[in-house]
C-alpha cells in the first residue's frame, strides 16, 4: 500500500509540480515586491500569467492532456505549432521537402531574382535510385534557339488563333489570390509575352489592369457570365469574351486539387469586388456546382464549345480536366467525331496540382497524376486521328526546363505552372493558403498582408522566372540535337525502374499509333474502356471489368 502511495505521489508531482512551482513563485515574488526591490513585480507578472494559464488548462473541458498536465501540456501545442517551420528551415535536407523540396524552391527563387542558378560539384540526386530520370543528348547538338518557343493554338473552325508561349501561368482565381498577386502576375506576363489564366473566379479588374494576355477560365459557376440563378448567360459572356485582352477561353471540367468536387465561398467572404467580378449577390453563398449545368452529355459539351467559339468571335476554346474514368475521355473523343466539333486545346491537370486547399482524401487519392493522365488524353486524340486538330497542354508541378521537356516528350505542346509562379511572387510555402493569413501577401485579401507584396518588383520576378526557365528548356532541346520542343519524343527521356534496370518512356508506357482506336480498338490496352464510351452519355454504356459479387 505504501509503495502504491509513493508511486501515486510521484505521478501527481510529475503532473502538477510545474503548476505548483509557478503558483509558489507568484506568491513569493508578490511578497518580495513589497518588502524588497520593486523589480520582483516583473517576476510576479510572469508567474501570475503562467498560473492563470495553468488554471485555464485544468478547468477547460476540451483537452484531456491539458487537464491532466497543466502548463506542461501546453508545451506540446507550442512545438506542434512551430513544427512545420522548424522542419522546413532546420531539419529537412534539400531534396526531402513536400510538396516542393528546397532545391526546387531555391531554383525558382534564383531565376526569379536573376541570381546565379548554376550548380557546382555535380548532381545531388542519386542517379541509381528508382524513379531517377534523364534526357538523352546528341553527339551533334544544335545551336541554342535565340527565339522564344511558341505554339499556334486554333483549329480550322477558329477565326482568331493564338500564338502561346511554351510556359504560361496556370489557373489561379482572384479571391484565392489577392489583388496584388493577380496584378503582379499579369504585369509579368505582359512583359514576358506569355498568358495568364484567370482561374474560375472570373475576369477581375486586376487581371485587366496591365494588359497581359488572358485565358478566361469558365468553371461550373460561370462567374462573370451567369444569370441570377447561376445558369450560363450568353450575353454577359460575349461582352467580356470579345475583349482584345482575352485570347482564349477554357472550360474547366475538373482540377487536380479536388477533381469531381464543387465549392462554396461563404456569403460573409463575398466582398464588393468579388461580387462584381463573379456576378454574385453580396451576402449570399457563392456556389460552384460539382458539374456544369450548361450541358449533360459529351455531345452537349462539344455544342457548348462551338457556342463559346462563336460568341467570342472565333477565339480558341478548350477544355481543362484532371483525368478520372478513362471511358469518359474516350466519350469526349467519340463526341468530337460524332459532331465534327473539336475543342482547340485540352489542358490536362495532374492530381498532384493545386494551389489552394482541398479535402484531404480528394487531394491525396482522387484523380490521375499528370503523366498517366497526359498519356491517356494523348492516346485518345492520336488513336482517333484528332491530335493534329487539338493542341495539348500539361499542368502540374512544372518548375524547371526538364519538367517541361518530360511533359512535352509524352505529348504536351506547352506547359502551365501555378505554384512555381507563386514562388516567384515570394511564396515561402508556409501552407496557410486557405486561412487568409498568407505571410507573404500572395493568397490573402488582407490589405495589411498584401502591402508586403510590391507589384512592380514581383512582376519583374515573374518575367525573369519565365525567361530563365524557357531558356533552360532551349538548352535541353539544343543538347538533344533538336530544333523545337515539338520534336521531343518519349524515347528522349529515360526512367530508372530499379538500380539495375532503365527504360525509355516509350517502353514503359503505351503510346498508340494514329487511328489505332478507329481501326483496331481491340488490339489496344483500352479496348474495354473504348467499348464502354458513349458520345451521348458520360455514364459508360457497359460495365468495365468484372462486376462485384452479389
Amino acid at each position: 500500500m505504501g509503495e502504491w502511495m509513493d508511486e501515486s505521489n510521484k505521478a501527481l508531482a510529475r503532473r502538477y509540480g510545474v503548476f505548483i512551482f509557478v503558483i509558489a513563485g507568484a506568491l513569493i515574488s508578490l511578497i518580495l515586491s513589497f518588502v524588497t526591490e520593486h523589480v520582483f513585480i516583473f517576476a510576479f507578472c510572469v508567474f501570475f500569467t503562467l498560473a492563470m494559464v495553468g488554471v485555464f488548462d485544468i478547468t477547460q473541458p476540451n483537452h484531456s492532456l491539458l487537464r491532466n498536465y497543466p502548463l506542461i501540456g501546453s508545451v506540446r501545442w507550442i512545438f506542434e505549432a512551430v513544427r512545420p517551420y522548424l522542419r522546413q528551415y532546420l531539419m529537412e535536407d534539400d531534396l526531402s521537402g513536400q510538396p516542393y523540396n528546397r532545391d526546387d524552391r531555391s531554383l525558382v527563387y534564383a531565376r526569379s531574382k536573376n541570381e546565379e542558378d548554376r550548380q557546382p560539384f555535380g548532381t545531388e540526386l542519386d542517379t541509381y535510385a528508382a524513379e531517377y530520370e534523364w534526357m538523352t543528348h546528341s553527339l551533334a547538338p544544335t545551336p541554342v534557339s535565340e527565339e522564344p518557343f511558341r505554339v499556334s493554338i486554333g483549329g480550322p473552325a477558329c477565326a482568331k488563333p493564338y500564338s502561346a508561349s511554351v510556359l504560361n501561368i496556370s489557373a489561379m482565381s482572384f479571391g484565392s489570390l489577392g489583388s496584388h498577386a493577380i496584378e503582379a502576375l499579369n504585369m509579368g506576363a505582359k512583359a514576358g509575352g506569355f498568358y495568364h489564366d484567370t482561374g474560375e473566379g472570373g475576369l477581375s479588374p486586376y487581371h485587366r489592369k496591365h494588359g497581359g494576355d488572358i485565358v478566361w477560365e469558365l468553371g461550373s459557376g460561370y462567374f462573370g457570365c451567369r444569370n441570377r440563378d447561376g445558369s450560363f448567360s450568353p450575353e454577359r459572356f460575349q461582352e467580356r469574351a470579345l475583349l482584345d485582352q482575352v485570347k482564349m477561353v477554357e472550360i474547366k471540367l475538373s482540377q487536380g486539387a479536388k477533381p469531381g468536387h464543387g465549392g462554396v465561398l461563404p456569403g460573409a467572404k463575398v466582398t464588393p469586388e468579388i461580387s462584381e467580378t463573379r456576378g454574385v449577390p453580396m451576402g449570399e453563398d457563392c456556389i460552384s456546382p460539382s458539374r456544369h449545368p450548361a450541358f449533360s452529355t459529351p455531345v452537349g459539351m462539344m455544342e457548348f464549345v462551338a457556342q463559346l467559339r462563336e460568341l467570342s468571335g472565333g477565339k480558341p476554346v478548350g477544355l481543362k480536366l484532371c483525368v478520372g474514368h478513362p471511358s469518359e475521355v474516350f466519350a469526349l473523343a467519340k463526341a468530337m467525331l460524332k459532331t465534327g466539333i473539336r475543342p482547340d486545346f485540352v489542358v490536362v491537370d495532374g492530381s498532384e496540382g493545386g494551389t489552394g486547399a482541398a479535402p484531404h482524401e480528394l487531394a491525396d487519392h482522387v484523380g490521375m497524376p499528370l503523366r498517366e493522365g497526359l498519356i491517356l488524353v494523348r492516346n485518345a486524340l492520336v488513336g482517333t486521328g484528332l491530335r493534329p486538330e487539338v493542341r495539348l497542354a500539361a499542368s502540374g508541378k512544372v518548375v524547371s526546363g526538364f519538367s517541361m521537356a518530360a511533359n512535352m516528350a509524352i505529348g504536351a505542346d506547352w506547359c502551365n505552372a501555378a505554384r512555381a509562379f507563386m514562388f516567384s511572387l515570394g511564396c515561402v510555402m508556409s501552407m496557410r493558403c486557405h486561412t487568409g493569413a498568407c505571410p507573404t501577401g500572395v493568397t490573402t485579401n488582407d490589405p495589411h498582408l498584401q502591402r508586403g507584396l510590391v507589384i512592380e518588383d514581383k512582376a519583374e520576378r515573374v518575367t525573369s522566372f519565365h525567361h530563365h526557365t524557357v531558356g533552360a528548356l532551349a538548352d535541353l532541346i539544343a543538347a538533344a540535337g533538336l530544333e523545337h520542343p515539338r520534336d521531343l519524343l518519349p524515347h528522349h527521356v529515360w526512367h530508372r525502374v530499379s538500380p539495375i534496370e532503365v527504360k525509355p518512356l516509350d517502353r514503359l508506357y503505351t503510346f498508340l499509333a494514329a487511328d489505332a482506336l478507329i481501326d483496331a480498338p481491340d488490339d489496344t490496352p483500352y479496348a474495354a474502356e473504348w467499348a464502354a464510351a458513349d458520345a451521348d452519355s458520360f455514364a459508360p454504356r457497359r460495365a468495365v471489368g468484372p462486376r462485384r459479387a452479389a
